[in-house]
């Protein structure tokens, strides 16, 4: 068990790998290369600041890389769920079953009742 402070916890993790091509974090692998090259492992605490910099950086690029991949998400959904009904030969998706099935509707909203705290 470590009773580490969140600064302390970030000096014991690595960065990702910085072989890969890292388009819009170029500038800030280059920074910390070169830090890492003119201090010694001695001084290991030197380079804080850029890895700080380029963790940043590495998280906004993550979070850019999810939301493109998830972007057009839904579409792909309905294009593959309207496939599946075709060749199954259904003409009713499962959710608009659901939504016309009278005895799942009531033990739906009978659920929701035994939920509510009103």
């Amino acid at each position: 068990n470590c009773a580490c402070t969140h600064n302390q916890i970030h000096l014991l993790t690595m960065h990702p790998p910085l072989d890969r091509p890292h388009p819009k974090c170029e500038q800030e692998v280059i920074d910390l290369r070169a830090c890492h090259a003119t201090h010694s492992k001695i001084q290991f605490m030197a380079c804080n600041e850029l890895k700080y910099a380029l963790d940043r950086c590495f998280k906004a690029e993550k979070e850019d890389q999810l939301r493109r991949a998830n972007m057009d998400l839904g579409e792909k959904r309905k294009n593959e769920e309207s496939a599946f009904m075709e060749a199954m030969g259904h003409e009713t998706n499962f959710e608009d079953f659901l939504a016309k099935d009278k005895a799942y509707l009531k033990e739906r909203d009978s659920a929701k009742q035994k939920k509510s705290w009103f």
